[in-house]
């Protein structure tokens, strides 16, 4: 197999060539069709996120076929295409995990983190965190949906049922999310980094109400907001954006502290909250939903030895939607 490999944090990945791995009990090996790329891949390779495997294979948006499976799982799979999340296993007897809240499990492990990911040729998962996907829909457009479109309905159902949604941090996530309010039939408000008019254009075309930088008033206060930019100097304006009793949704993994600001601002009984991670019940909720709302998502293709390429866009915010890497057919 071929895989880009992160040795030290910091350094641009490796592209390498290794033995193709085996599946153990209760997992699948998948030829990986494409991954993309999300930001909590730069907080890995970064080193925003503590402690991760090293060497490591990053990417945990995958998309690809079944073909091999390990003791306990029926050849059936093998020829299946498949989806690969960023929750890559829980322990199952954890408080959280019998609370079925998999996604605060005490043990958990996560792809291209604590086990190795999808920018490879080749990659081995947990089977009961591999979802069924579409035999015939397009892999690259696919690919964003394991994360940023998993996360961004997590989000979404944590901002409750209000009409009116600002999105902070217009990217792969939003992008997604407004298509889905859209069918909803709610309102989206988009925020985004001063000057970025593509942006603010994509979100227009999508169907955005409004959309201008953070610096920025909506034109009404807002029910809700969703956070997705990892900047945590957005929470405060998020917060004054939002009408007494409304929700401001935290949407990322890793966020820049928050500073400090008068009381004021969160009284009212305005709410907020964080997202951790997943579920497997949201990936069945979602996709179905994904199905119905018609979801195209935006993408950028790059062969996967160019993965440091795709990252060095994501983190100078040169990409408009999603970047999916994408492995030479061998």
């Amino acid at each position: 197999m071929k895989a880009m490999v992160l040795r030290q944090i910091g350094k641009p990945l490796e592209f390498v060539e290794r033995d193709n791995p085996r599946p153990g009990p209760g997992e699948l090996r998948i030829k990986v069709e494409a991954c993309a790329v999300c930001r909590t891949d730069l907080h890995v390779v970064d080193g925003d996120l503590d402690n991760p495997k090293l060497p490591l294979v990053p990417g945990h948006e995958i998309v690809g076929i079944v073909d091999a499976v390990g003791s306990g799982i029926e050849s059936a799979k093998l020829g299946r295409r498949v989806g690969v999340p960023w929750l890559g296993h829980t322990c199952g007897t954890c408080s959280f995990c019998q609370m079925k809240a998999e996604n605060l499990c005490d043990r958990p492990q996560f792809t291209g983190y604590t086990r190795d990911g999808g920018f490879a040729t080749h990659v081995v998962a947990d089977a009961a965190f591999a979802f069924d996907l579409d035999a015939d829909a397009d892999p690259v457009s696919l690919a964003p949906l394991l994360c940023a479109g998993l996360i961004g309905w997590r989000s979404l159902k944590k901002a409750g049922n209000g009409k009116s949604i600002g999105l902070f941090g217009f990217g792969a996530a939003a992008h997604i999310l407004t298509q889905i309010c859209i069918w909803q039939g709610r309102d989206v408000y988009a925020f985004t980094r001063s000057g970025d008019h593509a942006a603010q254009q994509f979100a227009l075309e999508l169907g955005a109400v409004w959309a201008g930088s953070s610096e920025e008033n909506a034109p009404i206060l807002l029910d809700a907001a969703i956070i997705f930019a990892p900047a945590g100097d957005l929470v405060p304006t998020a917060l004054k954006a939002i009408r007494k009793g409304g929700v401001v949704v935290c949407g990322g993994i890793h966020m820049s502290d928050i500073p400090s600001m008068p009381y004021a601002v969160l009284w009212g009984e305005r709410e907020l909250v964080s997202v951790a991670n997943l579920t497997r019940a949201d990936a069945a909720e979602f996709f179905p939903i994904a199905q119905s709302a018609g979801v195209r998502t935006h993408t950028t293709a790059y062969p996967l030895e160019r993965a440091n390429e795709a990252l060095a866009d994501l983190r100078a915010g040169r990409l408009v939607g999603a970047a999916v890497l994408v492995p030479r057919a061998s």
